[in-house]
């Protein structure tokens, strides 16, 4: 019985460390497909979890629509295997627009039980991803994100929470089974903090959203800041159920702002209450709000006037950009884009999305007959992805699962739209 006790508060404790209710026997966690050796048959599936509700649900669709275009022209097979492709909702009626902890806990599950699972490509939201991501480690399923950039998912560099034990604590298996295609926020914090430079700030107020993104940039755009002369004023939470922000707001006395977070925690609300109190100040935005419903009032975004001070950061370049700096592929990209869907210049994500179920099938084919072996597929991913010719340029996985692209586009708001002004090569990064 005391083993048993054991057992149950260890599971416990895990829960409340991560947010998971969900305690159990070890089936709950890795069910049949928890050994994570081979997938027997000719079947391979490739889920992805998103946030398909809410404010996320137009990034998240771009996601897919690129993974799927992606994985229609390898025509849904790799060698002998066909290819099964499963989306996932990651967020709730509940919850919307972001991952709901204990719906993406379900979704990490049921990829783990499934005995044909090879990927799992997700989560959005790197608080989701902070859940999913243990539970598919203890089954070596191979997991790759389109758009998470806490820099705690991966290292203890500045940024991660290394008093709860990042990064190790998402890794029970105490080996590596997670890769991004998205630079992390060491990067996109440097790239905030040098266009402020550029722009004359002397001095910056930050406001995060508190999650596992919003806190963690909110550190890496401090220590940034502060490493190219800038004065940080202050770094303050904020709680998405609050009706406004303006005394908090009031208390500003920087001259340019930063608001770490992402739309779906009130950010349209903060933003429009800090341009209210502050009608000087310089506004500036993360990847976390590189979407229609902040950007245009129609989604329900911050008004023109509001927008028409802000810029926005996101790991992405404009299609002429791309063609300028000579990715072929990428420009390929968007006219076979374009031809499928009918949209000439998608959502930012939408190449991420791509690239995503591009490196995870290319993978697959490199590992030959060994693409139903779990174990071959994440050496390949995390040790053997060097010097990738992809859509976003050329780039390595590196050994904590980092792409070693390092390029963030700066984005104006025009008439709602985010519109490409510059590539930003980040002091410091």
């Amino acid at each position: 019985m005391r083993v048993r006790w054991l057992a149950v508060l260890t599971c416990l404790l895990g829960a409340f460390a991560f947010g998971v209710a969900a305690c159990g026997s070890d089936d709950d966690d890795e069910g049949d497909g928890g050994s994570g050796a081979t997938v027997s048959g000719d079947t391979l599936t490739i889920y992805s979890s998103l946030p398909l509700q809410g404010t996320s649900k137009g990034q998240s669709e771009a996601v897919i629509s690129g993974e799927r275009l992606a994985l229609e022209q390898a025509g849904g097979k790799v060698g002998k295997y066909k290819i099964n492709y499963v989306s996932l909702d990651d967020s709730t009626a509940q919850n919307p627009g972001t991952a709901d902890e204990a719906q993406t806990a379900q979704n990490a599950r049921k990829a783990v039980q499934d005995k044909t699972t090879i990927f799992y490509l997700g989560e959005f939201n790197s608080g989701g991803t902070k859940v999913s991501l243990p539970i598919l480690n203890k089954a070596n399923i191979p997991q790759i994100s389109p758009s998470n950039t806490a820099v705690g998912l991966t290292t203890d560099e500045p940024g991660a929470d290394t008093k709860a034990g990042e990064p190790d604590i998402y890794y029970p298996a105490q080996k590596r089974t997670y890769a991004r295609v998205v630079p992390k926020d060491t990067i996109q914090g440097a790239a905030l903090a040098t266009i402020m430079k550029e722009d004359g700030c002397k001095s910056v107020h930050i406001f995060n959203d508190k999650t596992t993104y919003g806190a963690g940039l909110a550190r890496n755009v401090e220590a940034a800041a502060k490493s190219i002369g800038l004065t940080v004023e202050g770094n303050d939470g904020t709680d998405k159920t609050s009706a406004n922000y303006r005394s908090l707001a009031a208390q500003i006395k920087a001259d340019c702002f930063v608001g770490s977070g992402v739309t779906g925690e009130n950010y349209v609300q903060v933003f429009k209450d800090v341009a209210a109190a502050c009608p000087d100040c310089k506004l500036y935005g993360p990847d976390g709000v590189a979407e229609a419903a902040f950007t245009d009032p129609k989604e329900g975004g911050i008004p023109a006037d509001v927008a028409a001070r802000t810029k926005v950061t996101v790991a992405t370049l404009s299609p002429e950009e791309f063609e300028k700096q000579g990715i072929a592929k990428a420009s390929q990209f968007f006219k076979d884009y374009e031809a499928k869907y009918g949209v000439k210049q998608p959502d930012p994500y939408a190449i991420y999305g791509y690239e995503t179920m591009s490196l995870a099938l290319d993978t697959l084919k490199a590992v030959g007959d060994k693409a139903n072996d779990r174990e071959a597929v994440r050496v390949q991913l995390l040790e053997n992805t060097k010097g990738r010719d992809s859509v976003l340029g050329k780039y390595d996985i590196d050994e904590f699962g980092d792409t070693t692209l390092t390029d963030y586009g700066l984005y104006t708001i025009d008439n709602g739209q985010l519109t490409f002004d510059k590539v930003i090569k980040a002091q410091g990064s």
